[in-house]
């Protein structure tokens, strides 16, 4: 998809994901004449496969709160301006029919190409230029001609595979690292050192985490049992599914204590999420049921017969003395083990980290030290956690940019 190529514009946004179309569009709508760059064919494959396919695009319980950053507050002005409202209220314009799953996570009834669709007419109709695919070879900050009184407003000149691009700004709405099948690049990590701007740490976030083959390879046999479990890893705690694999644990628990949690040590579940710290024996030391059917009233009956296996004897329940019982009750309801790694981001759905937003202005994106310059979306240090936190903070980036650039 690539229109006549414009080689003098107000905005170039490099990243034709959700953030940089979004902003595309705010901008456009401004007046300001945008050029939008990605170097893949397609367009925004994150959306497109996103949410099963029908793309879980925002959250009914938006708060600065469910995102991780070493500047927690910075998110906040930007998710304050553009919230899901503002969201919902662009697709009943396009009339998007979309429906609420758990947990105020909100789904399109179609498929998630009609949102990429409903930004693409949005940019279209604001008169944004397209270059797509379009490789950057290199962003360099330009000094205007001062001689004989010339005027040039453009503040870097880009090299591209497309020709040499003059703007007066420059957004870059690459992503991070995560799922490298569908075009995830370091890219934006490179400007930003280029700039000499910081960029924090970088792990892989929302992602399943890995155990030693062999020490997992009683559990490995469970692949595909899933429970509903409390996991834990210091101050942080997520209620929701636990799903067991052949090489770890998965399911939406999992995936929100990934962000959190620290290589080396150890995270906890609890296996009784109903029960808090009541010993589920209490009342039934004298049962003569088997332990194991006994468990089986609470958990999965293939997930007991393993557990039996691995730490206690199949007895009756009354043989068993009342100290045991307890330390079986608090073992299913704080089950400490601690992963190997994660599957990386070939599994991640996010990077945690990016570019330090203490670099950034928390109202434009703008970088502080490059007049010019904004970082948008999955790029920039703020990581939300799972059900559509991320695509929100995709739209309320890149509005912010997009109301400025």
């Amino acid at each position: 998809m690539k229109q006549e190529f414009t080689s003098n514009v107000d905005v170039t946004i490099i990243g034709a994901g959700a953030a940089g179309m979004m902003c595309a569009m705010t901008a456009a709508q401004r007046g300001r004449k945008v050029l939008l760059l990605d170097h893949s064919r397609k367009l925004a494959e994150k959306i497109r496969i996103s949410g099963g396919g029908r793309c879980n695009f925002t959250n009914t319980n938006v708060k600065p709160e469910n995102y991780l950053s070493q500047n927690p507050h910075f998110c906040r002005s930007a998710l304050a301006r553009f919230t899901p409202q503002h969201f919902i209220t662009l697709l009943n314009k396009h009339g998007i029919g979309y429906h609420e799953k758990t947990l105020g996570q909100l789904f399109c009834d179609e498929g998630s190409e009609v949102i990429i669709e409903m930004l693409k007419k949005e940019c279209d109709q604001a008169d944004v230029k397209w270059s797509v695919p379009c490789e950057v070879h290199s962003l360099q900050p330009h000094i205007g001609d001062r001689q004989k009184n010339k005027v040039d407003e453009s503040r870097f000149i880009l090299s591209t595979s497309c020709g040499e691009i003059h703007t007066q700004s420059i957004v870059i709405a690459t992503g991070g690292l995560s799922i490298p099948k569908i075009g995830a690049t370091p890219f934006g990590y490179k400007i930003a050192q280029q700039f000499e701007l910081a960029v924090t740490h970088l792990k892989p976030g929302l992602v399943p985490l890995s155990f030693h083959p062999q020490e997992w390879q009683i559990f490995a046999e469970l692949a595909g049992i899933s429970l509903d479990a409390i996991v834990s890893f210091g101050k942080h705690s997520f209620r929701e599914n636990l799903l067991f694999t052949h090489r770890g644990l998965s399911g939406p628990a999992i995936l929100q204590i990934s962000s959190y949690w620290e290589h080396g040590k150890p995270i906890s579940i609890n296996l009784l999420p109903d029960h808090g710290k009541q010993d589920i024996f209490d009342q039934h030391h004298n049962s003569r049921m088997l332990l194991s059917n006994f468990l089986a009233q609470y958990l999965p009956k293939r997930f007991v017969e393993v557990w039996c296996g691995q730490f206690a004897e199949n007895r009756p329940v009354n043989e068993y003395s009342r100290k045991a019982l307890a330390q079986f009750s608090n073992q299913l309801s704080n089950w400490e083990i601690t992963p190997t790694g994660t599957l990386g981001y070939s599994k991640a759905e996010v990077t945690c980290g990016g570019v330090d937003t203490h670099a950034l202005s928390s109202k434009t994106m703008e970088t502080q030290t490059v007049p010019g310059l904004f970082f948008i979306g999955e790029v920039v240090d703020v990581t939300g956690h799972l059900g559509g936190f991320n695509f929100q903070w995709a739209w309320a980036s890149g509005y912010a940019a997009g109301l400025v650039a």
